[in-house]
């Protein structure tokens, strides 16, 4: 590919996919890197608490040769993107500096741990916030344009709501965690979590099977406050009620699956044995609903705890739950991709004028089509749905479903 000559990439082979970019001294001691990804230095002494914060390294050579780059440990200063060393390295020496990879970069001993390289893949998809903020600013308003004059801090307000409305269920924005079931059959709910996709566990070949919520079956109670004998509440010298622990998720977690979902062998079915011991399993898939007749697993949302309690029969199981948040909750999150740019401006102006007074109601009944109908666009263009697919599923209708 060229090297970025004034269009939209502005970055080099090596710093995409490397995340490695090289300097020669001139013995100045500054040099400006280049990365989309901005520079995080918390302290260059190897020895610092928080070096480990720093999302780069640094290393030199004297030759350039691969094998001969070490670890630069001297003191810096970052300012922007520009690395300003307080001894500066002698004129002609071999300067590299490596954004933190999951590989650990390829200089020195290849140390440079981290996620920074990882995180710019496939950015080029993408704008941010702020450079939507701008362009709208720019194309929007001022004299002779639709809003004459409005205060940055209302753009960026309506502009942050209309990415948290489309993170819903346009953008597709959805985070995932791959967990184990501990013996406690639960796990916390996500810290930038708003609402569940989808829940599954994984077999030893890397299926996924989709795990079902146990709306019917059990509930966890918000409130467990303890009673006397009399059933009365007691409480506690501040006058607030005791709380004590659900009896109603004991009881879930203690719960044998098999007597839900009718997972019987047939053994069991036809053994005349069974009949004679008093089998409990006996009758159960006789009436019993197709919401339960699954042996993959429940999972219930513990509002109470913040947790998902999980059924028994997942214990020990790799999970990976599906979520969405609103967006905003990282500053990796505050991005938008292309396809949806121009949603979000008819998002932004029309929210603006929407709420001000003595505004043609034709104006507003226009923007607000438009922007329906731009946010139909980007939600068909989010959806990826390819022809080849849908004709691969078509071709699957022919086939006899035997009994």
């Amino acid at each position: 590919m060229p090297i970025p000559n004034g269009g939209l990439i502005t970055e080099t082979n090596e710093q995409y996919y490397a995340g490695a970019q090289r300097f020669i001294s001139d013995g100045s001691g500054a040099i400006t890197t280049t990365f989309n990804t901005k520079l995080i230095l918390a302290t260059s002494n190897p020895a610092g608490l928080d070096y480990a914060l720093n999302n780069f390294k640094i290393y030199t050579s004297d030759d350039g040769l691969p094998e001969s780059y070490t670890d630069y440990t001297g003191p810096v200063v970052l300012t922007g993107n520009t690395i300003n060393f307080a001894a500066p390295p002698v004129a002609g020496t071999y300067i590299a500096v490596q954004l933190k990879a999951l590989d650990g970069g390829s200089f020195g001993n290849e140390d440079a741990t981290g996620t920074a390289v990882q995180e710019n893949y496939g950015s080029y998809g993408y704008t941010s916030l702020n450079d939507v903020i701008n362009g709208f600013i720019a194309t929007y308003v001022g004299e002779h344009k639709l809003i004459p004059d409005v205060k940055r801090t209302d753009v960026i307000f309506h502009a942050k709501r209309g990415l948290q409305e489309f993170s819903y269920d346009t953008l597709k924005s959805i985070n995932s965690q791959e967990l184990t079931i501990p013996p406690s059959l639960s796990v916390t709910i996500p810290q930038d979590y708003v609402n569940y996709v989808s829940v599954s566990y994984i077999d030893a070949m890397g299926v996924k099977h989709p795990l079902y919520p146990a709306n019917d079956l059990t509930i966890s109670p918000y409130e467990v406050p303890l009673q006397d004998d009399s059933g009365n509440y007691t409480m506690d010298n501040f006058g607030d009620n005791l709380e004590g622990s659900s009896l109603t998720n004991e009881r879930w977690g203690a719960a044998n699956d098999n007597l839900l979902n009718g997972n019987i062998t047939v053994e069991d079915y036809f053994s005349y044995s069974g009949w004679l011991t008093g089998n409990p399993f006996l009758g159960q898939r006789y009436g019993n609903e197709p919401q339960y007749a699954q042996r993959n697993g429940w999972f219930n949302m513990n509002e109470r705890d913040g947790t998902i309690a999980f059924s028994s029969n997942l214990k020990d199981r790799l999970i990976v739950l599906e979520y969405i948040s609103d967006g905003l909750a990282y500053e990796l999150d505050m991005r938008i991709p292309k396809m949806a740019e121009d949603a979000l401006y008819a998002h932004i102006l029309y929210s603006i004028l929407a709420g001000r007074v003595n505004q043609p109601e034709y104006v507003i009944q226009r923007l607000k089509r438009d922007r329906s109908a731009k946010l139909r666009n980007a939600k068909i263009r989010l959806s990826n749905i390819k022809l080849s697919e849908i004709v691969q599923v078509m071709r699957g209708k022919s086939k006899w479903i035997k009994s």
